[in-house]
């Protein structure tokens, strides 16, 4: 534990410095802008959740060491767990009855990170959480603002199972949001030639486009960084 302790760079303080910064910087705008300008709750939340999984690239550009890279999403685990609980922040909070997809985000991007990144892999990590980034918040947005065309999807198999409604405007905002930013963090780490990129992006929103509209009460924001990370994991090395 000394070890990791001393191991500490200049540019890792500058990366937990930027990191705590940034993210408590952004709640604290979309927090004034909900009550300054009356922004939706599920708008800012939403970006809330863009700028901070694009915050990953960040995360991996600054730090020396990715032991401490880790420690600014870790650390959100717990502190979305409790901010949900006292419902601290009204722009990230959901709904009372809602699952909390915050802690679920915080988690899997740990999770991708600390799967990858050791092995030499950061790229991958970002590809992975592009999904779960730009085209489940993208799918959201689109859906509330312009989902006129509405389907309903089933949970479980008993007799009390749920059902939540779906927009296809919304998921056709996933299908191209985990496209262009999957594609686009392959191309920025140098992971794909842009044929490669444009059909590994291809096979990641297809998959991950109907995994996102069955997944329950928030679980998406562990299920779409999962199945990404698994199918970039078996497409990459394949093609080396």
């Amino acid at each position: 534990m000394s070890e990791v302790v001393s191991s500490v760079s200049a540019r890792d303080l500058l990366g937990l410095a930027l990191s705590y910064l940034f993210a408590f910087g952004l709640l604290g705008a979309m927090e004034f802008a909900q009550r300054r300008w009356s922004w939706p709750r599920h708008l800012t939340r939403k970006v809330i959740h863009l700028a901070a999984g694009t915050w990953v690239i960040g995360v991996v550009s600054i730090f020396e060491h990715w032991w401490w890279g880790l420690l600014p999403s870790a650390s959100f685990i717990v502190l979305n767990y409790l901010f949900y609980r006292r419902r601290t922040f009204q722009a990230m909070d959901p709904p009372e009855a809602a699952a909390p997809g915050t802690v679920y985000f915080a988690l899997s991007v740990t999770l991708v990170l600390a799967a990858f990144w050791p092995q030499g892999w950061p790229g991958l990590a970002v590809a992975a959480l592009m999904p779960v980034t730009w085209g489940d918040g993208l799918a959201a947005i689109v859906g509330h603002g312009w989902g006129r065309h509405r389907y309903r999807i089933v949970h479980g198999l008993s007799a009390g199972r749920e059902s939540e409604e779906r927009s296809w405007e919304g998921s056709a905002a996933m299908f191209l949001g985990s496209l262009v930013a999957t594609w686009g963090a392959l191309q920025l780490f140098g992971l794909a030639s842009l044929r490669e990129g444009a059909l590994w992006s291809l096979i990641v929103a297809l998959s991950a486009t109907p995994v996102e509209a069955i997944s329950p009460r928030g679980t998406d924001n562990l299920t779409i960084p999962f199945l990404a990370a698994l199918l970039l994991y078996l497409l990459i090395p394949a093609s080396r």
